[in-house]
């Protein structure tokens, strides 16, 4: 293994990983609010949000990204209508194809992880709200929200180390990010083992620091599961006997 070369590729790589962030936490951030109302629709009791938000999310998570994206750069193109529209200075730059692409994908899967998160909230705390006096805004703000969000973190933390990933796809639409850099140098050297293992290498330290942040959320949003103080189950102790 030539580390020279591998030296030179992590340096050309690195440079990459600020496109392949800006597009996981683009289209993490928006899929999260677009999930919520998915969500919310889902747990309307309302037909036709109810059954809209099914059918969206059956379509999204039944179809590949790969084709998602194809259809959204290539096919969009295809009608007048969005070449002579309003959002056409956006569907045309391949950085925002790949994020409505990415953003619709993920909102799909998360749609379905924040409305387990939803319904795992205690019944009998929500009606402890309500004989408090909360209007339905500020139980949901206040109640429902955190608890939800609390419950749904585990999961919701898979479908970002999913969005770092689902970035490489990025690369066919002429997008340089990790993937595209690593594509570009194997097709200039044909060293593919070495460029792939960097690349790989750069992934993995990405996502070992997103579970980490996540671990460190879900630490900050559950103080009633951490251990309390070594000096403190002393005392308890003590007390008992």
């Amino acid at each position: 293994m030539d580390w020279e070369f591998t030296r030179e590729t992590f340096l050309s790589l690195v440079a990459a990983v600020p496109l392949t962030l800006s597009l996981a936490a683009t289209s993490t951030v928006l899929g999260a609010f677009f999930a919520l109302l998915l969500a919310l629709s889902r747990l309307s009791g309302i037909v036709v949000l109810n059954w809209t938000a099914r059918f969206y999310v059956f379509v999204f998570r039944g179809t590949p990204l790969l084709v998602q994206v194809f259809l959204i750069y290539y096919g969009l193109s295809q009608f007048p209508a969005v070449r002579h529209g309003v959002l056409w200075p956006v569907f045309r730059q391949p950085y925002w194809c790949a994020v409505v692409a990415l953003t619709l994908n993920t909102a799909a899967y998360a749609s379905e992880i924040i409305r387990g998160g939803l319904m795992s909230v205690p019944h009998g705390q929500v009606e402890a709200a309500r004989s408090a006096g909360m209007s339905r805004f500020m139980l949901f703000r206040r109640i429902v929200l955190p608890l939800a969000i609390r419950q749904a973190l585990p999961g919701y933390g898979n479908e970002m180390i999913s969005m770092v990933k689902a970035t490489s796809l990025a690369s066919i639409i002429t997008l340089m990010e990790i993937t595209g850099v690593a594509a570009k140098i194997i097709s200039e050297t044909y060293r593919a083992i070495e460029v792939f293992v960097v690349a790989g290498a750069i992934y993995l330290a990405i996502n070992f620091l997103l579970t980490r942040l996540v671990q460190l959320v879900e630490y900050w949003l559950s103080p009633h599961l951490r251990q309390p103080p070594q000096g403190v189950l002393a005392v308890t102790k003590g007390d008992a006997s």
